[in-house]
């Protein structure tokens, strides 16, 4: 079995974290996509209301309704409380799926997150442990209401988009795929939502639904 990791707030889930994961199954060859939600990021403050454990229910009704028994919801971090690093999830699940992988699981990741990578806990034994494949993605130029909807940077990294990306500089091993991510940022979404505007067909239907119906991203 060929496994895909695709971390994050999902703070929402929308079409971009969709799309990815797709493109993991469709196009580079992975059976399951793991979709796992931080529980406390290490590089950034988390905004807004919504619980730990309403990102995690988003995630698990998606998973339910999308992607052909391909993704799969991985409440490893949520579980384990405190920061969720990287290499800790590794240690997990490369034991977790001890004698099922074909070979290393994949890590996806936007060139954002990709440009601060260095400054993870044990970069490179996660290197090492897992195939980096890193998307190209444009910066959020929705404009939002940092100070409502925006996600502020923590200890010693810097906010997305800050540091550019670049493979020639990386210095590990990892493949970048040609075809940017979707230009849709879960600030935007939260935003949006805030505002009273539209943002439906920015989320997957079962994330759309399970926002309106637990009220969501409104002013609380």
């Amino acid at each position: 079995m060929k496994i895909a990791i695709l971390g994050g707030s999902f703070n929402p889930l929308h079409i971009a974290h969709a799309m990815l994961a797709e493109t993991a199954v469709r196009e580079l060859g992975y059976d399951k996509v793991l979709f796992i939600p931080t529980f406390i990021p290490p590089h950034k403050e988390l905004s807004g209301t919504v619980s730990a454990k309403e990102r995690l229910e988003m995630v698990r009704v998606f998973c339910e309704r999308e992607g052909n028994g391909h993704f799969e919801l991985e409440s490893c971090e949520v579980e384990r409380g405190g920061v969720s690093y990287t290499y800790d999830t590794l240690c997990y699940l490369l034991e977790k799926y001890k004698g099922q992988l074909e070979n290393k699981p994949a890590l996806l990741m936007g060139e954002e997150i990709a440009a601060q990578f260095s400054k993870w806990k044990n970069a490179q034994a996660v290197a090492q442990m897992a195939d980096l494949i890193i998307f190209p993605r444009f910066p959020d130029s929705f404009g939002a209401n940092r100070k409502s909807c925006g996600n502020k940077a923590s200890g010693h990294y810097v906010a997305d988009f800050e540091i550019h990306f670049d493979k020639e500089s990386f210095g590990f091993p990892c493949k970048v795929i040609d075809e940017p991510l979707l230009p849709v940022s879960s600030t935007q979404i939260r935003q949006r939502a805030l505002c009273g505007k539209s943002f439906k067909y920015l989320v997957p239907p079962a994330v759309f639904d399970y926002i309106i119906e637990h009220k969501l991203y409104l002013e609380r």
